[in-house]
């Protein structure tokens, strides 16, 4: 399984983003995770389509994580800003498969993430229709949070169930837990703090792929 590193710039210094990026990109990462946050579905607010468009990621592939209510209604602003991938919650959404469909129409790949405590066979039925699953080992909202390993039984559900699509994996995630998450089937591992506040961005990111 070939494991991706998606650089979360939650950990970035915005007072000099773009340079971060670089970094991350020339260490190594293979995505850039841009975590949206609007101060109601989680406790607190982070960046929207603005920043998002500000950013040069050399190609590389943008996830944007909603972590916000009535995500559809900005799936145009954060695909016109660079984003190829938009995450929504599932709890965000009233009609989830009616959600997906508009993220391919906006046309991005389409996403679909869970919290903790929501139970993962929430969306097996639209599996069919996503890229990529994204298992949250945090609460959303905060960096630099504690991983609760349980939620690596998510993830091996979701290939028990033979879903052969991205799993990506968030919150908590370092060169101690890395490990857990690719043994459990995770292939693309969200790290935020743990590339940033790294001595060496480069060495961090090779150790997290294995």
């Amino acid at each position: 399984m070939h494991i991706q590193i998606s650089t979360s710039i939650l950990s970035a210094d915005f007072s000099k983003l773009q340079e971060e990026v670089d970094s991350v990109i020339a260490a190594g990462c293979d995505r850039i995770h841009f975590d949206v946050m609007d101060g109601h579905f989680v406790p607190n607010i982070s960046f929207g389509a603005p920043v998002l468009k500000w950013v040069d990621s050399k190609g590389l592939p943008i996830d944007a994580h909603l972590m916000i209510e009535e995500p559809w209604k900005y799936y145009d602003d954060f695909v016109k800003a660079g984003a190829t991938t938009l995450i929504i919650h599932a709890e965000a959404c009233d009609d989830l498969r009616k959600r997906i469909l508009q993220i391919k129409e906006a046309g991005a790949l389409p996403g679909v993430s869970v919290k903790p405590g929501t139970p993962i066979s929430m969306i097996f039925d639209v599996l069919d229709m996503v890229d990529q699953v994204l298992v949250m080992t945090v609460e959303p909202g905060f960096s630099g949070q504690d991983f609760m390993a349980e939620m690596m039984e998510k993830v091996k559900a979701l290939r028990e169930r033979g879903f052969k699509g991205h799993i990506g994996i968030d919150g908590g995630v370092n060169l101690e837990t890395a490990e857990m998450c690719r043994e459990a089937g995770g292939d693309i591992l969200a790290a935020a703090s743990a590339i940033f506040k790294a001595k060496d961005r480069k060495a961090a990111i090779a150790a997290m792929k294995g």
